[in-house]
């Protein structure tokens, strides 16, 4: 008799094959914040990440950096650090290293909007 304790695409995997599966981003209501959702391979050794939000202008509008996370599916709220009205095209993007970002080892990025007061649904 087997006993799986993880499913077989969950087995945590060597550090040279982890790479960013997924991302998501989804603003708040108040358009000041920005719920976004990380997704990497699962390891066994921690890897650090980069997270960035540029706005259309290629400013940086929120930033974090996550190191050794202990979970391969992450959920954090970003804030966006800008005085004027946040309407408008982002890039939210995720870069996935261990000893040093030059190279990394992934990076994904993806494009979102904050819409227009009163256009949120």
């Amino acid at each position: 008799m087997d006993i799986e304790f993880v499913s077989p695409d969950q087995v945590p995997q060597p550090k040279h094959k982890i790479r960013i599966l997924g991302l998501q981003a989804i603003p708040y209501p108040d358009r000041r914040r920005v719920w976004v959702e990380v997704k990497v391979t699962p390891f066994q050794e921690r890897p650090n990440l980069l997270l960035i939000t540029k706005n259309s202008e290629g400013f940086i509008v929120s930033e974090l950096s996550v190191i050794e996370t202990m979970h391969a599916n992450m959920e954090f709220t970003l804030h966006i650090r800008t005085p004027q009205d946040p309407a408008g095209d982002y890039e939210f993007m995720v870069e996935l290293f261990y000893e040093t970002r030059k190279p990394s080892q992934d990076t994904q990025h993806i494009v979102f909007t904050i819409p227009k007061e009163g256009e949120l649904e």
